[in-house]
């Protein structure tokens, strides 16, 4: 198990959340093209990162905080099994907050499509991703940031409590059958996102500080899927606001 303690910034609210959380991936854009010549970074879904996405889009207009985007290569650690234009794609809410608005161009977004078999797409994924970082079916691609969100029952990207993609240690993407939804999600795996340079979770509101209390202030053995992301060598940092932060 990867045991690399947490970094854990609270602020004020969702507005200095989402500018925390902004900041925090221009850094980390700037470090890997300063470094390497590209960004890889794989987007969350969910209501929470909206607002950074947005944030990042406006940033554009300013000269300090813009960034190359023909160096950047999106990715989105998982999806709804539906179509782009459906309004539960993460997909779709990433393109109108954020792709839509800044130069990326169309062949560095890799979207999951969710249109398809869920075990054809997550197939076709995993394919993706091996052809774009050069590796092997047994090698692990290492993104230079993962974003994740925290579900009230501690899930995050599409790996639920008691879902069989937790027990996943060689697929990179799978389809993942989520009973109480009664349909697939597609999801990287914890050995992925366990591979990465970095790991913001962001987490805001109320009804998610009695999870985080238990995710974050006990040492109990990890009984929700979130801790069981601890990134092997990399930094694992956790954006939270004061209101989901309260029990900390």
């Amino acid at each position: 198990m990867p045991s690399n303690a947490p970094e854990i910034k609270i602020v004020a609210d969702v507005a200095q959340l989402n500018r925390t959380a902004a900041d925090e991936f221009l850094t980390a854009a700037q470090s890997s093209i300063r470094a390497r010549g590209r960004f890889c970074v794989a987007l969350a879904g969910g209501s929470t990162p909206r607002g950074v996405y947005s944030l990042l889009a406006e940033d554009q207009s300013n000269p300090e905080k813009r960034l190359p985007w023909e160096k950047v290569f999106v990715f989105f650690g998982d999806e709804r099994h539906v179509p782009p234009d459906d309004a539960e794609s993460n997909y779709r809410m990433a393109r109108e907050s954020l792709l839509s608005k800044v130069p990326i161009p169309q062949q560095n977004v890799f979207r999951i499509a969710g249109e398809l078999d869920a075990n054809i797409a997550a197939a076709q994924y995993e394919q993706q991703l091996l052809n774009f970082f050069h590796i092997g079916p047994e090698e692990w691609p290492q993104f230079d940031l993962i974003m994740l969100g925290m579900g009230p029952d501690g899930h995050t990207a599409s790996l639920f409590p008691d879902s069989p993609a937790l027990q996943e240690n060689h697929r990179k993407v799978v389809a993942n059958w989520v009973e109480k939804f009664q349909s697939y999600r597609l999801t990287f795996t914890l050995p992925l996102l366990n591979h990465a340079a970095e790991v913001m979770f962001l987490v805001s509101g109320e009804s998610k500080a009695e999870v985080l209390k238990d995710v974050l202030g006990s040492a109990k053995k990890a009984i929700y899927p979130c801790q069981r992301v601890r990134p092997e060598n990399g930094r694992l940092l956790w954006i939270v606001d004061r209101a989901a932060a309260k029990l900390l």
